[in-house]
């Protein structure tokens, strides 16, 4: 699995500074000065948190997100 297996939510905070995060993965977020700098952070987080999961013989959280209107 890669982050692109993920659904990835993208928003600025109050501060200016950007959130990317995968929702289904557990501490899977980055907070960088621009969404694009947070999404490419974000890989790495997803890198290195699956090599943890997988090191430890865990299976990787299945996408759970649902993307809605409200």
């Amino acid at each position: 699995m890669t982050l692109h297996d993920y659904k990835v939510i993208a928003y600025r905070q109050q501060d200016g500074s950007w959130i990317a995060e995968a929702p289904s993965f557990p501490s899977c977020y980055a907070v960088m000065d621009t969404k694009d700098e947070a999404i490419k952070e974000l890989e790495v987080v997803f890198e290195m948190l699956a090599g943890v999961y997988l090191e430890s013989g865990r299976a990787l959280p299945s996408d759970t997100t649902q993307l809605v209107d409200a």
